[in-house]
C-alpha cells in the first residue's frame, strides 16, 4: 500500500506519482493525491503551475506519461465511459458550444449517463433541483451563444450538478462569475461535501479557498509545493515563495483568514 493511500484509507479516486509533459515540458512531475469523499479540496497554485491538467488526469481526460490514476482501486483506463460519467461529473474551463442549444438542453445533458437505469425515474427532481441552486431558471429558454459568460459557466455548472455523481471536479468554476454567484458555486460545492460527496475544486482566489475548503494543495512548477488545512498551507511565507507576491495574513478568530497582498 503507497503512502497515499495509507494517508486516506476511504479515499476512492487516487493518483499516484502521476506525471506528463507537454512538447518536452515538464507540466506535472511525480504527483500523488487522494480525493476523499466529505472532503472540499481545493488545487491554487500559478498560471501553469500544473492545477487544469491535474483536475483533466482525475477526471480520465488526460492519461499520465508515468504513475496511476486509479477510481476504486481501478485504473481510470479500464473503465468504460458511462460507467465513469455516472461516478465523476467535470466542469471545465472551456464552456463553448457551438451549436444553439437551449440552457434547458444543456442541463439535461447531465442525465445522459443515467439513461435506461432506475435513476433515469430521478431526471425531473435532479434538473429541478440543479436548475433553482444555480440561479438559471430565467435562462432555460435562452440559446447558450446568447447568453453571459457568466450564465454560460452557471448553465455549465447546472449541467454538472444534475448528473448527481458522487465526486465532483470543477475547473475554475467562480472564474467568469459575478461575487454573489462566486460565494454561491462555493456554498454548492462545500454543502455536496459536507452529504458526503467528494469534490476537487481549482481555484485562483486564495480567500475563496481560505473560507471554503476543508484540505488545500498548492501546486508550484508541476509539483505539490504543500498540502493540508488551509491555515498550514497558506503561510505568508509559503504564498511570497509560490508567487512571488508578498502578503498579510489576516487571522480572524472563529472566521477563515485574509490575504492581503502588500502594495
Amino acid at each position: 500500500m503507497t503512502a497515499a493511500t495509507q494517508h486516506h484509507p476511504h479515499a476512492n479516486l487516487v493518483a499516484e506519482g502521476v506525471s506528463l509533459s507537454f512538447s518536452g515540458k515538464p507540466v506535472l512531475r511525480d504527483v500523488s493525491l487522494a480525493v476523499v469523499p466529505g472532503e472540499l479540496h481545493a488545487l491554487i497554485g500559478p498560471n501553469g503551475a500544473g492545477k487544469s491538467t491535474l483536475l483533466a488526469m482525475l477526471s480520465g481526460d488526460r492519461t499520465p506519461e508515468s504513475g496511476t490514476v486509479a477510481l476504486a482501486g481501478k485504473s481510470l483506463r479500464e473503465w468504460r465511459f458511462k460507467d465513469l460519467a455516472r461516478e465523476r461529473a467535470v466542469l471545465t474551463q472551456d464552456n463553448t458550444v457551438s451549436f444553439p442549444f437551449t440552457a434547458a438542453q444543456i442541463v439535461e445533458m447531465g442525465r445522459a449517463p443515467w439513461q435506461r437505469t432506475p435513476a433515469e425515474n430521478e431526471d425531473d427532481q435532479a434538473i429541478a433541483e440543479a436548475v433553482a441552486q444555480t440561479d438559471v431558471q430565467h435562462l432555460l429558454e435562452r440559446t447558450i451563444p446568447h447568453l453571459s459568460g457568466g450564465e454560460r459557466a452557471r448553465v455549465a455548472l447546472a449541467r454538472v450538478l444534475a448528473q448527481r455523481a458522487p465526486i465532483l471536479l470543477l475547473d475554475e468554476p467562480t472564474a467568469a462569475l459575478d461575487l454573489r454567484h462566486q460565494e454561491d458555486v462555493l456554498r454548492i460545492a462545500r454543502d455536496r461535501a459536507r452529504a458526503g460527496d467528494a469534490v476537487v475544486v481549482v481555484l485562483h482566489d486564495l480567500n475563496l479557498a481560505a473560507a471554503y475548503a476543508d484540505r488545500i494543495t498548492l501546486l508550484a512548477r508541476g509539483e505539490i509545493s504543500a498540502s493540508g488545512a488551509p491555515s498550514d498551507v497558506l503561510t505568508a511565507e509559503r504564498v511570497h515563495e509560490v508567487y512571488g507576491q508578498e502578503v498579510e495574513i489576516i487571522e480572524r478568530p472563529g472566521r477563515p483568514p485574509l490575504i492581503v497582498p502588500l502594495r
